[in-house]
């Protein structure tokens, strides 16, 4: 990985280091030479100097990344390897689940009732303002009464690194779980990048930032993934979302944190690499705090594309009983569950594209369900009109109201915008204009950094755009179940957006 040298502003660490090591040359004795009435031979040298000073250990200077060690300050499990580059066709994102059981430390504590992977998050023991007990995390649920890492800023970063490796504490030792380079970069972030939140965030919350000027960053820069009101992204669950305000209002240190590292294991950028100052940061955040909380959509297309990846439900190992009553399709399992299996993606059924092929099931489509009421939908979901339809045990009442919302405001017939030939009916020059500032984040510039496929048969954006124009327009309008993916409804792209989007699409490669 290249070694960034962050601005004067965060480099107290490295001045520390150069000043300890222009003391310790001025304090060397210095080397006395021997009186002399004649000349010296040229191959004779004045005796060694003597000293009764023990030798001096070499000062060492740390190299690392701090920007990566905010990130592993976060949430470490979430962070790829350092060096690792990213391979082409594999999925942005490290989904890999945290360490099992608490950590060592949490047991001398009992206020913080987290277990399991939290427990190992370096924030949630010293707060997103870096005080521990000393600040936001002193009181509430997430209180533990642990110090904070703001004040070990002073300290060299060779002590900090000791720490890490457990000389204060045996408990704290996280040479198990983290490579030496990884340590380097947690050291250098508390040495050269902590900041004093209090200099950002008043006593209420409220950001010492000016709004106005936040919203020129913030459409210059995060508009394009978490939209115009800041609800394209649901970091949360369909019963209490989370949106970048909600982030902003309720902890603003975290957002301060991850605005200036980053979000572990996705392409979110850094402010502190991208040179933002201080005031900007703050400025955004205090923008963000005038954002809407309330959902752009009901989370109900996520649900019909597979809805226990939204609700976090086991997958479905047996068929759907209504699966017995049709022989075309000949899919078993989970797949038997998904709602676009029966309907399609264009929402028609039979009388859509799913109305021959592989996929045809005789099914009815679900597109004039808008003509219906909430308690007839609901009826259907729940069993009461086929009892073979029956899903409330494994769907929960906000999931049930988000797929009737779906149904009756959400769905479109985008039927004008796929000719018969499977292309889109819109201007690629516009959509690639679209695709560069916002899913070439994820999917890469050719749209070959993620393979929903495997190497024999991969499957890219170009890929399902050509293939599946439908699907294509679901998730660009909904988003991907089980990450964050931003909802194109939410970014405030109409229809014909999404049109042009899927016009440039189809010219990227397919294989």
């Amino acid at each position: 990985m290249k070694k960034k040298r962050i601005q004067i502003w965060i480099i107290s660490g490295s001045l520390f280091v150069l000043l300890s090591f222009l003391v310790g040359c001025a304090s060397q004795p210095q080397a006395t030479q021997p009186e002399a009435t004649q000349p010296q031979a040229v191959e004779e040298t004045a005796p060694p100097p003597t000293s009764t000073s023990p030798p001096q250990e070499p000062i060492v200077e740390i190299e690392g990344d701090p920007i990566r060690g905010g990130l592993l300050y976060d949430m470490w499990w979430a962070v790829p390897e350092e060096g690792e580059e990213h391979v082409e066709g594999e999925a942005q994102g490290h989904e890999a689940a945290g360490p099992e059981g608490d950590h060592p430390l949490w047991k001398t504590q009992t206020t913080n009732t987290r277990t399991g992977s939290d427990t190992w998050r370096c924030k949630e023991c010293h707060g997103w303002d870096y005080k521990g007990v000393d600040g936001a995390y002193g009181s509430g649920s997430h209180m533990t009464g642990f110090v904070g890492v703001y004040l070990a800023r002073d300290k060299s970063p060779e002590e900090l690194l000791d720490i890490m490796q457990g000389s204060t504490n045996p408990d704290h030792d996280f040479t198990s779980v983290m490579d030496e380079h990884s340590l380097n970069d947690l050291v250098l972030f508390i040495s050269q990048t902590l900041v004093d939140t209090d200099q950002f965030v008043n006593a209420d919350k409220s950001a010492k930032g000016e709004a106005t000027q936040g919203k020129t960053k913030y459409e210059e820069v995060c508009v394009y993934c978490h939209g115009p009101q800041g609800n394209a992204i649901n970091f949360a669950s369909l019963e209490e979302t989370e949106y970048l305000a909600h982030v902003a209002q309720d902890n603003p240190w975290e957002f301060l944190h991850k605005v200036r590292f980053g979000q572990p294991g996705w392409p979110m950028p850094s402010a502190i690499k991208n040179e933002w100052t201080d005031q900007e940061v703050v400025d955004v955040l205090a923008y963000a705090q005038t954002l809407t909380t309330d959902s752009a959509v009901s989370g109900g297309g996520l649900l019909y594309d597979k809805w226990w990846d939204v609700v976090g439900a086991e997958e479905p190992t047996t068929d759907q009983p209504l699966w017995k009553t049709q022989t075309t399709n000949t899919r078993t399992g989970a797949d038997t569950w998904r709602c676009k299996e029966c309907h399609g993606w264009d929402y028609k059924g039979v009388d859509g594209a799913y109305g021959s092929g592989s996929h045809m099931t005789g099914f009815p489509g679900i597109l004039g369900a808008a003509t219906k009421t909430s308690d007839e939908l609901t009826g259907w979901l729940t069993g009461k009109n086929n009892p073979d339809h029956d899903f409330s045990e494994v769907l929960n009442e906000a999931a049930l109201n988000a797929l009737v919302t779906f149904m009756q405001k959400e769905m479109q017939d985008v039927s004008p915008y796929i000719d018969a030939e499977k292309i889109a009916v819109g201007d690629p020059a516009s959509g690639k204009v679209k695709f560069e500032k916002t899913c070439a984040a994820c999917h890469g510039l050719d749209g070959k950094e993620m393979n929903f496929g495997d190497d024999a048969e991969p499957e890219y954006v170009g890929t399902i755009g050509v293939d599946n124009p439908w699907e294509f327009f679901h998730k660009a309008s909904f988003g991907h179940p089980g990450v964050p993916m931003p909802a194109g409804i939410g970014l405030g792209f109409t229809l014909e957006d999404r049109a042009d989007l899927l016009a440039y699409v189809q010219t990227l490669p397919t294989k």
